[in-house]
């Protein structure tokens, strides 16, 4: 594969679409010294992005909570995807939005005088975690912690959270694991650095409460489906401990789908029915 910078192609920008390597912001623009700056990943499947809008969505109220407004609306949003889709010739590809603020009259802290800009870009794009998929992707378990609600807005999706996220997964691989696991501020089992994780126990299925991470669109709709097919779901506070004792274990997220895994640090679970079924059934409903 080429270098994201060096590849033939389109990519939507500021309501034009460039030729990819055209595609460039200044060195002072603020989102890259300040991480002014906000973004959603999406998998389009058969010519469909999907769950589009609540990501548009999503990206919207993101920006908002970091005390910018993204010059576009949802529904021009959603266009500008499919344009960018359209004019690579693609109808399965992951789908990069992000939005920021550019270079202008300030260069400090404050940023109240400078463009909002925003991007729209995609490639085609296999597993997140390769052959994790059949046979369990394994963890590490992550020195950071995911931060308190009254230190940054966490549940924005925004650049500067996967600051920790980058380094983990650095030293996550460096020990031949694909992830790394983190705790929240309080202790609590939180999420992946990527993705949101579920586990299993008596037939009944765990997942942490998500109030002070993302709660991911991928989260809630497989919540939704497990919910349909009868399994009873506890969104709770885990303590570590507990992870000896769940019997299965997944992720979620757009580029994770529904992963399983097999391992965190030492603790081992098997890629069982609950979650062969409900990757299986993630995979026809994206697909539908």
């Amino acid at each position: 594969m080429a270098a994201y910078d060096d590849r033939d192609g389109k990519i939507w920008m500021d309501g034009t679409l460039v030729d990819w390597r055209d595609a460039n912001v200044h060195i002072l623009t603020h989102a890259l010294h300040y991480a002014s700056s906000v973004f959603e990943g999406e998998r389009c499947y058969n010519g469909k992005i999907f769950k589009g809008v609540q990501h548009s969505e999503r990206l919207r109220a993101s920006a908002q909570m970091l005390d910018f407004e993204i010059p576009y609306s949802v529904e021009e949003i959603e266009k500008a995807k499919y344009d960018m889709l359209a004019a690579n010739g693609w109808t399965d590809a992951y789908v990069r939005a992000v939005a920021w603020r550019g270079a202008g009259e300030d260069m400090g802290v404050s940023s109240m005088k400078n463009p909002v800009r925003m991007a729209i870009a995609g490639w085609e794009w296999g597993n997140y975690y390769g052959d994790a998929k059949m046979k369990g992707a394994k963890l590490d378990i992550a020195k950071w912690k995911r931060p308190s609600p009254e230190t940054i807005p966490v549940h924005a999706k925004a650049a500067g959270l996967y600051m920790i996220c980058t380094m983990s997964k650095h030293a996550a691989e460096a020990k031949g694991c694909s992830d790394a696991l983190f705790m929240d501020y309080r202790g609590y089992v939180a999420e992946a650095t990527g993705a949101n994780i579920f586990f299993v126990k008596n037939g009944e299925v765990h997942t942490p409460l998500a109030d002070c991470f993302l709660n991911g669109i991928t989260r809630q709709t497989v919540i939704g489906m497990l919910k349909d097919k009868g399994l009873t779901v506890h969104e709770r506070h885990i303590m570590p401990e507990e992870l000896e004792g769940f019997e299965q274990c997944w992720l979620t997220g757009t580029a994770a789908e529904v992963t399983p895994v097999g391992q965190i640090g030492d603790y081992n679970f098997e890629v069982g029915e609950i979650t062969k079924d409900i990757s299986l059934s993630y995979e026809k409903l994206v697909r539908a």
